[in-house]
């Protein structure tokens, strides 16, 4: 059994009480200059929260500008103003994009370290300044997670990947949830749902992480689809938010495969959300991934509720069918095509995740150029 490392935040808050326990932490904290990275819609809930953070003696400045995946260049501008602001804790409260940028932002207002030279797995020197995040959709599980994913000036996605990103405290507050649309909703869970099952089956688990995997799978598959039609039910959006919670968790130690790999460039080049191009490509990578992946997609199948056959082989097709029909039931498209993606895009997309050898290596089968061509061409 290889050693493996977990590093999550000092702190975990998860429920109902999350939010009150993020302003009543802020305020005893002793920071005195904080910058806030967050989105216009929870304004009015982070205006009470400013006027909690002001009696506390706490100054506070709000950036509202992430509403994509970022870039580099975007967070540059960014980080000039944060360092003359001269915060000396930075919060992130949104999706994974914008915790994304409130990492790295975290991490870079005192660093001395160029994007170039932080790109990757384990480069980051190091991290002086306080970061706390609180997610606001269930998907990416970045607020448990050493991962910050931009976009590139060529537009490729990088990641920065470091224990020194994890945050110093998560606050998850499913009431945060309810107001996310349900297409939203339906692909970051199932981004979140991804995360599990590439940990789960993948030539890097490990039976600490897999506890997780599979809990999460299952949650997440229980409640998903309520979740989506149902908005306000606050049960569902919270096992939702559990689920993503032990996806983010797998990112560390595990990490993700080849859905993953091939999404990136339906990102890049059509802004397709991330967690909707993940949902694009599942079925058919599980497809692919099947020969070498047979008793791992047997155990996904029972997890999620598929029905159990007289062979691993035939459970496993019918957890691939089952996670078909999650996708079917949250109303998120099929195929790449449902998305106007053209076909002549298969190829150039296919020599850009065959480049993504960081997440291709842990998948459970290998994954070649022609590969990748075809699982792009069974999706279309």
């Amino acid at each position: 059994m290889r050693t493996i490392s977990f590093s999550n935040p000092g702190k975990l808050v998860f429920g109902e009480e999350a939010f009150a326990a993020l302003k009543a932490d802020l305020s005893a904290s002793g920071l005195r200059r904080l910058y806030i990275v967050s989105i216009k819609p929870l304004e009015s809930t982070l205006n009470e929260l400013e006027a909690t953070l002001a009696a506390a003696g706490i100054e506070v400045m709000f950036n509202y500008s992430i509403v994509e995946e970022p870039t580099f260049a975007e967070f540059e501008d960014i980080l000039e103003v944060v360092r003359s602001f001269k915060a000396d804790g930075v919060i992130g409260i949104g999706g994974g994009s914008v915790l994304d940028v409130a990492k790295l932002l975290a991490a870079q207002i005192n660093g001395r370290q160029s994007i170039d030279e932080i790109v990757g797995i384990g480069n980051l020197a190091g991290r002086d300044t306080y970061l706390a995040c609180v997610p606001t959709t269930s998907g990416t599980g970045s607020e448990v997670s050493p991962n910050a994913l931009f976009t590139s000036d060529d537009g490729s996605k990088l990641g920065v990947i470091s224990p020194h990103l994890v945050p110093d405290a998560a606050y998850v507050c499913p009431e945060l949830t309810v107001s996310v649309p349900a297409p939203v909703t339906a692909a970051t869970g199932i981004d979140a749902f991804t995360h599990c099952l590439e940990a789960y089956a993948n030539n890097y688990a490990h039976p600490m992480a897999d506890v997780l995997a599979i809990k999460g799978l299952e949650v997440i598959a229980r409640n998903l689809v309520t979740a989506c039609r149902n908005p306000k039910d606050i049960d569902a959006r919270t096992q939702v938010a559990l689920g993503s919670v032990y996806g983010g968790m797998c990112l560390g130690p595990v990490n993700t495969g080849a859905v993953h790999a091939l999404a990136y460039p339906l990102g890049t080049e059509f802004h397709i959300p991330h967690g909707l191009s993940n949902a694009l490509l599942l079925p058919y990578v599980m497809d692919f991934n099947l020969p070498a992946a047979t008793r791992e997609y047997a155990e996904v199948a029972k997890a999620i509720g598929a029905p159990v056959a007289d062979t691993a082989l035939e459970t496993a097709r019918n957890g691939i069918q089952a996670v078909r029909q999650l996708i079917a039931d949250c109303e998120i498209p099929a195929r790449l095509s449902d998305v106007s993606i053209p076909r002549d895009a298969i190829p150039r997309m296919a020599e850009g995740a065959i480049q993504v050898q960081r997440l291709l290596k842990n998948n459970p089968r290998e994954v070649t150029l022609d590969d990748a061509v075809a699982i792009y061409t069974a999706a279309y």
